[in-house]
């Protein structure tokens, strides 16, 4: 989740395949019994397309009387993607949204200009074990576009377009796949698919995206003869079709879009083009200046250290 610290993922080793640009090995952080690997940002790549942050959450099973927690913290410059595979989490912001996040849903905070948030465990759910899994995910905001209105927005698993076709199976969450376009807002050009392939089965990736990546979830899979067990960050070069299969089945998410064409900061949970601006929203969130959350206002993280 965004509240996790993190530290740089590592790079894996020279590659045969000449399509892939960089492979990321995330490293795991255990939080609490609750596992997250952080493949983006890297020292070595920023951004894939508008990505700038992508965290890996579980597979895990909260204990009866565990929980997720995340107390209330606030984002500039960018817009948060949460999916789930599995479990519930309570989202409350700062412009009075209360929602359940479902597996499936995809959940699209925009920040702008400053929101504040928190992400907890459903209190009626906190009795009982609980497996949770899922990814979110950061949007770096275009230029021109960092200081929109914030705003939340959910679209049900059931509004996603998917597609089924010779073992190769999916939903389009961002963007355009295969023919298909996802409902889905997006400030930028913007690629998010999930996608399954049984045994044997493989899918083709276009190079129509100018940045294009993929994130091992499950399974293994092969391109151009290198095999890649789960948990795997691959960049692919721009320009060149890539070809994905899997001996025994693979679950992947394939993610990227247009590059933004111009630096990006990040600091804490802020993200911008100006240092300035990160500066700013530092002092913002130390006096007390953004908005509360209404339904959480108890509690909050304090701006880190340094």
């Amino acid at each position: 989740m965004s509240f996790f610290p993190g530290t740089d993922p590592e790079i894996g080793d020279k590659l045969a395949c000449d399509g892939i640009e960089l492979m990321v090995i995330p490293n795991a952080k255990d939080i609490g019994g609750f596992a997250v690997r952080r493949a983006l940002p890297t020292a070595k790549r920023r951004l894939v397309g508008p990505f700038i942050f992508f965290d890996r959450m579980g597979p895990a099973i909260l204990r009866a009387g565990q929980a997720l927690d995340v107390r209330p913290h606030p984002h500039i410059g960018l817009a948060t993607v949460t999916y789930l595979f599995d479990g519930r989490i309570r989202h409350r912001d700062s412009l009075g949204t209360e929602m359940v996040i479902a597996p499936g849903d995809v959940n699209l905070m925009t920040a702008g200009r400053g929101i504040v948030h928190s992400e907890r465990t459903p209190e009626e759910l906190r009795g009982a074990p609980m497996s949770m899994s899922g990814l979110q995910t950061w949007l770096a905001l275009p230029d021109g576009g960092e200081e929109v209105a914030p705003l939340f927005e959910n679209t049900a698993a059931s509004e996603l377009p998917g597609f089924d076709d010779a073992g190769a199976s999916g939903r389009v969450v961002i963007g355009a796949f295969e023919g298909l376009k996802s409902p889905v807002r997006a400030a930028s050009e913007t690629l998010y698919a999930d996608i399954r392939l049984q045994p044997g089965a493989s899918v083709r990736i276009p190079a129509d995206a100018e940045e294009r990546a993929i994130y091992t979830l499950g399974g293994g899979v092969s391109i151009a003869g290198d095999l890649f067990p789960e948990d795997r960050l691959l960049v692919f070069r721009p320009g060149d079709e890539i070809v994905v299969s899997s001996e025994g089945g693979a679950h992947f998410m394939l993610f990227g879009g247009a590059s933004l064409g111009s630096k990006r900061y990040i600091w804490w949970n802020f993200v911008s083009s100006s240092r300035e601006r990160i500066e700013q929203a530092k002092e913002e969130w130390k006096t007390g200046r953004f908005d509360i959350v209404p339904g959480d206002d108890k509690e909050f993280i304090p701006l880190p250290e340094g």
